[in-house]
């Protein structure tokens, strides 16, 4: 059953009385908070009865609710009620067995979409809300997803979410690698997860062209008084001509390729890029095409596969890559 609104002011309000070491509830005054915050909201509310309180009590003690562990202390007929960890609250909570089969029935609705580019996320998205919550009764893992619990910076993904989302300006303290931290205002834009980090895209006022942080380098964000200037970037083609988040100046290139046999099934099944071509096929190599802006990304990817990938052509983005393999092996010597 759906979580209410009116359900949901009540669940925080007891949450903030539990947690309250400063004054004792009893049930009394559990219900008179429930309801001053309910009349808070909504002055033509009509308030609960006990006995609705102490269904909410027994539902947030639930698994199905937030699993609160509650100190009740019995003094002659009445009982207070507080956490017995004061420093706990549900708002710290992940979100709870309900909350995620409802996120889930939403989700569910979403599959009627399914073979639309744009809903691919919720196939992926499903069978990992099943294995954290446990959504079908069986407690072993059976898929695994990459992620980089011990990544700095993930703390700022919620906060620069919501700058980006009302339009915030930040004002962001940045640690460049061998460089003094900076400290900058900042037009939050899009965030990007590429390699398991994740980027910031947006405008520092003090460079003409779009700047992008990796949240792994960003040290403090706040929120600014100054007025925030809306992006005119389109972000859902932003990225179409380059692999990773670093877009150069220049228009899209044709990179030639050859491949081994061996490695060719990896790259026919995984194109490198959307742009991927086959050319043609000789008795060793499978000749391919990309069509993309150079840049740092395709250079590591491209060196990632050793003997059985090599660049043909450009010229120069071949000679770039000649001379970091050259580079490589000068370190080994």
């Amino acid at each position: 059953m759906p979580i209410n609104k009116n359900a949901l002011i009540r669940y925080q309000a007891l949450d903030r009385c539990f947690s309250n070491p400063g004054r004792r509830y009893d049930i009394n005054t559990l219900l008179e908070m429930c309801n001053d915050a309910l009349f808070e909201f909504n002055p033509n509310a009509m308030g609960i009865k006990k006995r609705q309180l102490y269904e909410d009590i027994k539902f947030m003690e639930s698994s199905q609710g937030y699993s609160i562990e509650l100190e009740k202390t019995k003094e002659g007929r009445r009982t207070f009620y507080k956490y017995i960890d004061t420093s706990f609250s549900i708002t710290n909570n992940p979100i709870n067995e309900l909350e995620a089969e409802q996120i889930k029935s939403a989700m569910m609705v979403l599959t009627r979409f399914k073979g639309l580019p744009q809903f691919e996320w919720v196939n992926e998205l499903l069978p990992k809300l099943d294995q954290t919550f446990l959504l079908k009764d069986k407690e072993n893992h059976i898929m695994s997803f990459e992620s980089n619990p011990f990544l700095k910076g993930l703390e700022f993904l919620d906060p620069i979410f919501n700058a980006i989302s009302y339009s915030k300006t930040l004002e962001i303290t940045y640690q460049p690698f061998a460089k003094e931290p900076l400290i900058t205002t900042f037009y939050p834009y899009h965030l990007k997860q590429f390699n398991s980090r994740w980027f910031l895209f947006g405008r520092n006022p003090d460079y003409e062209n779009l700047s992008n942080y990796p949240l792994d380098r960003i040290i403090s964000i706040e929120e600014s008084d100054q007025p925030f200037q809306e992006g005119k970037i389109d972000f859902d083609n932003y990225f179409d001509d380059v692999i990773g988040v670093t877009l150069n100046e220049g228009q899209p290139e044709i990179i030639e390729l050859k491949v081994t046999k061996k490695l060719w099934p990896y790259v026919e099944t995984k194109p490198l890029h959307g742009s991927q071509k086959k050319k043609y096929v000789t008795d060793e190599f499978i000749h391919l095409t990309l069509e993309v802006i150079p840049n740092f990304e395709l250079e590591k990817m491209i060196l990632s596969f050793g003997e059985e990938m090599t660049v043909l052509s450009p010229p120069h983005f071949r000679d770039s890559l000649r001379m970091r393999l050259q580079k490589n092996i000068t370190a080994y010597d």
